[in-house]
């Protein structure tokens, strides 16, 4: 391929990225930046604000990414449980190794070094005497004394400074708090209002939160015939042994490293990653890796080298995003963070092995429109296709497509926009908005002529195209064709 032909380097970006919106990237001019700059999905957090801020913020992200050119995804990502600590009477307190601290449920004074109220009252009903309590990510440990009544009884482990409304887990897990609170269920609708492409469901501890999360989705959403896609955020110890179930009950997972470390473990994290993306790899599910991944950059302008390994990594695993939360919430740098997000992707991924023959030993596709995906990628890659182009009514073929490592483009051609801001997620593929005719051969002839126009095949490229016939009938991929642009 000569010089003037390699595509610019977002352009070539097969990883995603999720960037959080807030307070530090709300401006209209720095966000569509940002989009131009590599972000795919827009993150927005109902921890955070009240409805109407994220319905405004929705708005916003739809006429700046249309400004843009680019069609970005939403994710709702639902705050979950409020396992946290109450207030402090000044504010925060410092513990100190030894010292007695009382965590009490009923209790409705201001905390003091003495101890605090509880947002989560039922903590002295899900712990017993030598648990031990993590507090504020793990920098505090409390052993539980004894249990009497509301009060939860401890003695510090390892002290610090504790500050009002930080989180609480306990090690191993075992909290009994629902994945789904009222809040949530009125945040879904919220979301809906606006149809967020994906909602990000909090602390679920198996399948069956997922179902009940999807089914008030869908009854949010009937009203607007939209149907998001849901990603389950494992950070729960018990999610662990479920995760086959959530995953099959969810449309992807979040590796949501931050509240799992601390019931995990930190040690265990990295293989529980690795595991985690390979297995939503094998059942067609998108992955998301999240937490602390540019953490330096809300203060720093570049990230330091441990980050840039653990970015690089995650898109070595395959994962199909990276995601940033406070970096760009409210970090100095957010524009900047996905910049440097997008170099360290391109650098990985020039350097990943494509091992499509080896993917496929034993594999057995038992549908048609599968087949037809998996004959596109093995043949593209070893023609050296330019592209590889699905037309696509639900995105499900570009789905299967793009679970395999390919270094060869993914152009999903759609003429649902829903479709196409949902594929914005999937790894390697570029969704496109174009309606096509119902005639095969005209569609064909239109498709070719829309990826001349975006440069992305030349008169001479080779590149190989799925389709379905009757054309636009969802779940019916069934011709695949290489074709040398005109």
């Amino acid at each position: 391929m000569s010089e003037s032909k390699t595509p610019p380097a977002k352009l070539r970006r097969a990883t995603k990225i999720v960037a959080t919106l807030g307070p530090a990237s709300s401006a209209p001019d720095l966000l569509e930046d940002m989009i131009r700059a590599g972000v795919n999905v827009v993150r927005l957090n109902f921890s955070h604000g009240k409805a109407q801020d994220h319905i405004d913020r929705a708005k916003l992200v739809r006429e700046v990414a249309q400004k843009a050119g680019r069609e970005v995804a939403i994710m709702a990502d639902l705050q979950g449980p409020k396992i946290r600590v109450g207030k402090f009477a000044d504010g925060k307190v410092e513990l100190k190794g030894g010292e007695k601290f009382v965590l009490d449920a009923s209790r409705a004074t201001p905390g003091d070094l003495g101890g605090v109220g509880l947002d989560y009252k039922e903590l002295p009903r899900d712990v017993v005497s030598g648990d031990l309590l993590l507090l504020n990510d793990g920098l505090i440990v409390l052993t539980v004394d004894f249990v009497q009544g509301d009060a939860v009884h401890t003695t510090v482990k390892i002290g610090g400074e504790l500050s009002n409304n930080k989180g609480i887990n306990r090690q191993g897990g075992g909290l009994s708090a629902p994945a789904l609170t009222p809040k949530d269920m009125e945040d879904i609708r919220t979301a809906m209002s606006f149809q967020a492409d994906y909602v990000a469901v909090s602390f679920p501890k198996s399948a069956s939160d997922m179902e009940m999360a999807r089914q008030l989705c869908n009854a949010a959403a009937a009203e607007y015939n939209h149907k998001p896609h849901l990603i389950a955020k494992i950070e729960r110890a018990e999610a662990i042994p479920a995760l086959e179930d959530i995953l099959k009950a969810s449309d992807g997972i979040m590796v949501a490293r931050g509240d799992l470390a601390v019931e995990v473990g930190n040690a265990v994290v990295p293989a529980l990653q690795k595991r985690m993306i390979k297995l939503a790899r094998e059942l067609d599910k998108v992955v998301i890796t999240a937490t602390q991944m540019m953490e330096s950059m809300i203060t720093n302008p570049v990230p330091t080298r441990a980050e840039v390994s653990d970015v690089a990594n995650a898109v070595l695993d395959g994962t199909d995003a990276v995601m940033l939360s406070a970096e760009t919430a409210s970090g100095r740098y957010p524009l900047e963070t996905v910049q440097e997000m997008a170099k360290i992707c391109i650098a990985a991924e020039d350097a990943e092995d494509v091992e499509l023959d080896a993917d496929f030993t034993g594999r057995v596709f038992r549908t048609i429109d599968q087949s037809i995906a998996m004959g596109a990628l093995f043949t593209a890659h070893h023609l050296g296709a330019k592209a590889i182009v699905a037309m696509t009514d639900s995105g499900s073929t570009p789905l299967w497509m793009s679970r395999h490592r390919i270094h060869v483009p993914i152009y999903a051609l759609t003429p649902r926009v829903a479709t196409q801001r949902k594929m914005a997620l999937y790894r390697n593929v570029r969704p496109l908005l174009m309606d096509t005719s119902v005639d095969r051969d005209t569609a064909l002839a239109e498709a070719e002529e829309h990826l001349k126009k975006r440069d992305i095949v030349q008169s001479g490229d080779v590149y190989a195209i799925t389709c379905g016939e009757p054309m636009g009938a969802p779940g019916g991929t069934n011709m695949l064709k290489i074709c040398r642009a005109r």
